[in-house]
């Protein structure tokens, strides 16, 4: 399979490094200056590139029919156009906010716990992400979906970064060095608490995740999700 890396920084060389082990071939490496990109060579995309650049890299590859897969995060105000617009060109494209297979299936065993607790009015969910210095956005997008998974199964409104107000959901965002991403989901109350977690032990989780998510949309029309490329329901 012939990628095409939109991005090539921390991330873009790790999916680099993980697909050539998967057999695949890096037929190019586009950063915020390439301007000629030769799409006719390409069978799939894979943007880990800028917020600014992301919307529009998205579109370039669904114009010329290339299927695409986004991790990059900071620019979903623009979500919904790029559906649209992957519509109305009949592409392929997926986002997540993290691809990596055991997060996404930590997503859903949240959706499932805010589920069972949603009824029990005692408990007080709240929720913590770390990762390394070099993440400027926080909180991180997957903490961002854990929030609107719970939110989605539970009488909660929203989320707030640090203390929040009633019916909100506070996330604490810590940046330590070297720390790939952990993210925790705690409900408390005055006898007990419950607590899930996922920690990344490294980035090549997120990597593997990206590369598997574009074997799977090879040959495929229209906007997924992760759920979609694992049988998730």
């Amino acid at each position: 399979m012939k990628i095409a890396l939109f991005g090539y920084g921390r991330m873009g060389k790790m999916i680099e490094q993980t697909a050539i082990k998967r057999n695949h071939t890096i037929v190019a490496k586009i950063d915020v200056d390439t301007e000629d990109i030769d799409f006719s060579n390409i069978d799939v995309a894979i943007d880990f590139s800028q917020p600014e650049a992301a919307f529009e890299n998205i579109k370039k590859c669904i114009a010329h029919n290339v299927p695409v897969i986004s991790g990059t995060t900071g620019w979903l105000k623009d979500y919904d156009k790029a559906v649209t617009f992957c519509n109305e060109h009949k592409g392929a494209f997926i986002y997540a906010s993290n691809f990596s297979l055991g997060v996404n299936i930590f997503f859903e065993l949240n959706e499932y716990l805010a589920k069972m607790m949603g009824t029990l009015e005692e408990y007080k969910v709240s929720m913590e992400e770390i990762h390394h210095t070099q993440k400027l956005d926080a909180p991180s997008g997957t903490a961002i979906t854990l929030a609107e998974g719970i939110i989605k199964n539970t009488d909660y409104k929203g989320w707030e970064l640090d203390k929040a107000k009633e019916a909100h959901i506070p996330i604490v965002a810590k940046r330590i060095t070297d720390v790939p991403g952990t993210h925790s989901i705690h409900y408390k109350s005055s006898v007990d608490s419950v607590e899930i977690k996922h920690t990344a032990h490294n980035r090549e989780g997120f990597a593997l995740g990206a590369v598997v998510a574009a074997e799977w949309i090879v040959g495929k029309k229209g906007v997924f999700t992760m759920k979609d490329v694992l049988n998730l329901g």
